[in-house]
């Protein structure tokens, strides 16, 4: 087996991994200024995607340009999921060559896809070889899976992203199938998570006393997981949030999938208790001033509601700015949390406004990489997925693994 890294490896984005030049594995953007897309344009016989994250299924309908049909494999939230993201990108770049697809390719997908269960094995063809894939519970978001595939002489573990500890919307990974190689993400291979509680109860605080000091909150979050988490959080600590975004459109949408949350429950109550803002005749302006606690979109501040919020609130320290995710070098929510300024409307502006950030990731961190990679060690460990991939494999090679971190474009015999 002979795996090509297209993206993803030694950096956090476009994530795309080629399997015998015939089946691959999640096909992302790097969110940027532009997109980046996966190093070449593959023509695979089947894909089989991770989770519904723009860095790991945001490009999937370019793959069904002219003739082309993959066959799309992936679980329901999934495919779902991906639709949306798409939509997403095309209302922002759509007639745009920084856009690879259209509706139309979109449309495609209900052509080519098939929806699996965690647990069910399945054959997927491709370059004339049978392999046989199942997909686990990776604990990331709803219906993310690590993948595993066995051509009859190897056994392959992609992991995609995934989480060991429970978060409120889904529970943490427990599957550990038998593999002789891991691609592994190691998003946070350098970070210690606190305690989540812990995290949670001092975001709540900090939003309360905000508030109460007559100030506005803008919580920017990722759409898929992020959103829901937070409002799963609010809820919990009696905090009534407005909800921006697609975020919104999520929310309805991983509720028809009861099956892949931890508490469907628990989402219903949120979903009841928040307030969900359409966006007209100045709901926003309004909001923005009404000392609030706001949820939207999008996490690294690219685009989205949030840009409408932050010069509304930007230049006065009483409000407060909660940055709740990972933010990729480049983006304009990276140049926040290191200078405390932003790009608006052309001109870079100081922030006065707080900014604070909090770790509610929904990836392992390394005390969670390293549990995981423990039932592995006899495999051969392919790091990616991460800004210090090489540190990563150079440990684990310390610890006795058989450890790597193949750059983008590399190939790597299994």
């Amino acid at each position: 087996m002979e795996v090509e890294f297209l993206g993803g490896a030694r950096e956090v984005g476009r994530s795309a991994v080629l399997v015998d030049d015939a089946l691959l594995l999640d096909y992302g953007l790097l969110t940027a200024e532009p997109p980046q897309y996966p190093v070449r344009d593959p023509e695979p016989d089947a894909v089989v995607v991770s989770h519904g994250h723009l860095d790991h299924a945001g490009a999937v309908p370019a793959l069904l340009k002219g003739d082309r049909r993959p066959a799309v494999h992936w679980t329901p939230p999934t495919a779902d999921l991906t639709r949306t993201l798409a939509r997403d990108t095309l209302k922002l770049h759509g007639n745009s060559p920084l856009c690879p697809f259209s509706e139309e390719h979109v449309a495609r997908l209900g052509e080519v896809e098939e929806r699996h269960a965690y647990g069910e094995p399945f054959v997927v063809e491709a370059g004339g070889t049978d392999y046989e894939v199942t997909l686990f519970d990776a604990g990331h978001i709803p219906g993310s899976a690590h993948v595993l595939v066995d051509d009859g002489r190897t056994r392959l573990l992609y992991t995609g992203d995934f989480h060991t500890d429970d978060q409120r919307l889904v529970s943490g990974t427990t599957a550990r199938p038998d593999a002789d190689a891991v691609i592994c993400e190691s998003t946070y291979a350098d970070v210690t998570h606190g305690n989540r509680r812990a995290v949670a109860k001092r975001w709540a605080e900090s939003v309360r006393t905000t508030i109460w000091e007559g100030g506005t909150v803008v919580a920017p979050a990722f759409a898929i997981g992020r959103t829901q988490e937070m409002m799963l959080v609010a809820e919990a600590n009696d905090l009534t949030p407005y909800v921006d975004g697609m975020g919104t459109e999520v929310t309805r949408l991983v509720r028809r999938y009861p099956e892949f949350l931890s508490d469907p429950e628990a989402l219903r109550r949120a979903a009841g208790a928040a307030r969900f803002v359409t966006g007209r005749d100045g709901q926003r302006e309004r909001i923005a001033a009404d000392n609030e606690l706001i949820i939207t979109t999008s996490g690294m501040l690219a685009g989205g509601p949030v840009r409408s919020y932050l010069p509304a609130i930007r230049g006065s320290p009483t409000n407060l700015v909660t940055l709740t995710g990972y933010q990729v070098e480049g983006t304009p929510g990276r140049e926040l949390q290191d200078r405390g300024r932003l790009e608006l409307n052309g001109r870079v502006r100081p922030v006065s406004a707080r900014v604070e950030s909090y770790d509610f990731s929904a990836h392992a961190d390394r005390e969670g990489l390293e549990s995981f990679l423990d039932s592995y060690r006899g495999a051969r460990v392919l790091a990616n997925h991460g800004d210090r991939c090489e540190a990563f494999a150079e440990d684990l090679r310390a610890d006795g693994y058989d450890a790597s971190a193949p750059d983008v474009g590399a190939r790597v015999e299994l």
